[in-house]
């Protein structure tokens, strides 16, 4: 963040998309909740997965990159302290924790609901109890722009500060405007959550600069590309009953290579 603002940080759902991200010139990689429910076990993000599930592609993607991870632990499950201990010791930069009610939703889905700021007050406290290394960061989401306003927002936002958190995840702003008043009135670092078809539209960086963001966040870009490009192959070779016609829209087996730092033998 000192060599970047707004830092840009790249979704990452799996070892091999992280070292694709480190390759484009990324710094910072975020493992989406989501992308751990929808690509790893095939359901949606409603709260159906949990620390373990997480724990376990944070883990494999520590262990192929050095870039700082941002790790998406939803509400903290049973026990905020507990998340932040083992995700700091799996060698995870930095988790944000949400203010939505354990049953979560998308965060630019209609119908969420929020705990009491008091309860997410308690979760950020505990999170930071957890942990050990005093330059792990919490952040705290809120997704009560899109429920209670923005002004409603900033001020829980205040309070999660208050309880230590070192960062706020700014959900579903669709103004820079609103941006701008969220982010002079909380006073620590603001992410931006820039995700396809959402409720924030695709600022730029310097749009994003200029209302006082601190980081802009991609979380899914890569992995919907990367969705839609599968089933394109797919259907071209279930129909067709050959790959001729999309071989060059593969990566080839020499950029497989080079990206996972191979020599094969000759």
């Amino acid at each position: 963040m000192a060599a970047e603002r707004p830092l840009q940080i790249a979704g990452a759902i799996n070892a091999y998309a992280a070292l694709l991200a480190q390759g484009a010139g990324f710094t910072a990689l975020y493992l989406s909740g989501a992308g751990v429910a929808n690509h790893s076990y095939g359901v949606p993000d409603t709260g159906l997965t949990g620390l373990s599930d997480v724990l376990t592609d944070a883990r494999r993607i520590t262990g192929r990159t050095e870039l700082p991870l941002l790790v998406d632990i939803d509400t903290g499950w049973d026990d905020p302290a507990e998340a932040v201990r083992v995700m700091e010791a799996a060698g995870v930069a930095a988790v944000h924790i949400e203010d939505q009610v354990p049953a979560k939703l998308c965060g630019h889905l209609p119908g969420k609901r929020l705990v009491p700021e008091s309860e997410m007050v308690a979760r950020v406290r505990a999170a930071v109890g957890g942990r050990r290394d005093p330059g792990f960061v919490v952040m705290a989401r809120t997704d009560a722009a899109a429920v209670e306003g923005v002004a409603v927002a900033a001020s829980r936002a205040r309070a999660y500060v208050a309880a230590g958190a070192d960062m706020i995840f700014a959900e579903a702003i669709g103004s820079l405007d609103d941006f701008r008043s969220f982010t002079s009135a909380v006073g620590v670092p603001v992410l931006a959550n820039l995700t396809e078809f959402g409720k924030t539209p695709y600022f730029s960086l310097q749009e994003l600069r200029e209302a006082g963001v601190a980081m802009a966040l991609y979380p899914l870009s890569a992995s919907r590309a990367a969705a839609a490009a599968s089933l394109e192959v797919y259907s071209t070779i279930r129909r067709e009953g050959t790959q001729r016609n999309v071989v060059g829209r593969m990566q080839t087996r020499s950029d497989l290579y080079k990206t996972l730092g191979y020599t094969p033998p000759t």
